[in-house]
């Protein structure tokens, strides 16, 4: 079922979320209704507390960037082993960060419209568990590792912005009051303050 995304602005977005065990009730409906969710918004990723759900929960698919990706530029954003994840990660902690670091792109379901730069690791380790509540120790690097650590953020109350230099911010402040008080169009339900 597709759910409507939390705009800027509400609390749940800025919430440290709960961890939480394999008796999670509906947690396979729950997992469903993510990728329905982000798939409809033409999303590469979305955590539960965008659709007002503060647990440890969130969906990445990298395989679809790589595929819209040319040979040029999978060798910039993707290892070459590397052809992208469709993957569920639950009570999911990044344990290492690569020093190597690179800027690029970034947006955010729930806020629509705005992109900016932001610095992350090249390579992340990860622990976390699967869909079917297996426990993984894995690896990923370039675009899939963005892709997680900006989805990890969610799930300890973090968005991009608050990677971004002050005044960046306080430029796109008028831009996000916008989104807060609903004042935009966008292609997907939305909730709003």
């Amino acid at each position: 079922m597709k759910r409507s995304i939390l705009a800027y602005g509400h609390s749940i977005l800025k919430k440290d979320c709960m961890s939480i065990n394999k008796d999670y009730p509906q947690l396979q409906t729950l997992i469903a209704d993510l990728w329905e969710t982000m798939e409809n918004a033409n999303g590469c990723g979305l955590a539960a507390s965008q659709i007002g759900i503060p647990i440890r929960l969130f969906v990445v698919d990298s395989i679809s960037s790589y595929r819209n990706l040319d040979y040029e530029d999978r060798t910039v954003y993707f290892d070459v082993t590397d052809e992208g994840i469709r993957e569920t990660f639950i009570n999911a902690k990044i344990i290492k960060r690569s020093d190597e670091m690179w800027e690029d792109e970034e947006g955010c379901l729930s806020i629509p419209g705005i992109s900016r730069k932001v610095k992350r690791s090249w390579s992340i380790t990860i622990e976390y568990y699967n869909a079917h509540f297996e426990k993984q120790r894995r690896e990923f690097s370039g675009l899939t590792a963005r892709m997680i650590q900006h989805e990890y953020d969610h799930t300890l109350g973090i968005l991009y912005l608050d990677h971004l230099q002050p005044l960046t911010k306080r430029m796109l402040e008028s831009k996000l009051q916008k989104i807060r008080k609903g004042q935009i169009t966008n292609c997907y339900p939305m909730t709003f303050i």
